[in-house]
């Protein structure tokens, strides 16, 4: 199996519920380092996983569109722990849309899988893999 990873951040606030959050449950930031992986049996006619720039330039514009925002706010997250884990999934399922859709160019379509590991900290992270 291939693969090429790239990488980028996001910046957000955010609350949760429940007991098991302690101090998490108040308002507060975190900022991840986000790594996307894309995976494939084989390589496309141009010897590559997939476009890197191309990878580069969807996986920022999710970011973008997650970044600098506090997620307890935006309805598409309304009633949801916004944990790590989920966000590396509401990450990769971006990434796969766009991987289906073309904007990730023709050669995406050997993709086979993606992964997305959300980084809290140096000692902490989370990631969530899809079939394509």
């Amino acid at each position: 199996m291939f693969s090429v990873t790239v990488r980028d951040h996001i910046m957000i606030a955010h609350s949760f519920r429940g007991e098991v959050f302690g101090p998490a449950q108040q308002l507060h930031g975190a900022t991840f380092v986000v790594d996307a992986t894309f995976k494939r049996p084989e390589l496309d006619a141009d010897n590559i996983v997939v476009d890197i720039g191309l990878a580069l330039q969807e996986l920022g514009a999710i970011c973008k569109g997650l970044s600098y925002r506090n997620l307890d706010d935006d309805p598409d997250f309304a009633g949801i722990n916004t944990s790590t884990e989920f966000l590396a999934k509401v990450i990769a399922d971006r990434l796969a849309a766009q991987a289906t859709g073309g904007g990730l160019g023709p050669g995406a379509s050997g993709l086979t899988g993606i992964a997305v590991t959300l980084h809290e900290s140096h000692v902490a992270w989370a990631s969530y893999e899809r079939d394509l």
